[in-house]
């Protein structure tokens, strides 16, 4: 155990939030993504919500500031909206990385399905409202002074 991290920050997936490079990505996806078809590294964290595992992640992970959106979400079916869950979301990713992060990126589901895959890590989550992915961009920390 550590201090002032998240206990469902496991060693594998600390490792990985660690090994990844500015512009690399993750993918926080919920119970029913095909997440071990899709995945080059994966990390499961069953029965864990998705928000919970997004609050952690981004205690940790820097926000890419060099793209449109550091962080993407998986729009409804047949339609141009984002699903509920994105709104909370939004909520944490202004909290834990500041409000110029208030702008969520929206991706087309199959569109999404193979960004996930091109993705560094997949973390799968007990998440089941429905469309409960969240797709993060890795930025940078500046050196300190």
């Amino acid at each position: 155990m550590l201090k002032n991290i998240d206990p469902i920050l496991s060693p594998e997936l600390l490792a990985h939030l660690r090994a990844m490079g500015h512009g690399d990505e993750v993918a926080i996806v919920d119970a029913n993504f095909p997440a071990q078809r899709v995945a080059q590294r994966l990390v499961r964290l069953d029965g864990v919500s998705s928000t919970h595992v997004l609050t952690a992640v981004l205690s940790l992970l820097p926000l890419d500031t060099y793209v449109d959106a550091a962080a993407h979400v998986m729009q409804v079916v047949g339609s141009e909206d984002v699903p509920p869950i994105a709104n909370e979301y939004r909520d944490i990713v202004v909290k834990q990385s500041g409000s110029a992060f208030g702008q969520l990126g929206k991706i087309e589901r199959h569109a999404f399905y193979e960004r996930a895959a091109r993705s560094y890590l997949v973390i799968a989550t007990g998440e089941t409202k429905l469309y409960g992915n969240v797709i993060l961009t890795k930025g940078v920390i500046p050196p300190a002074n």
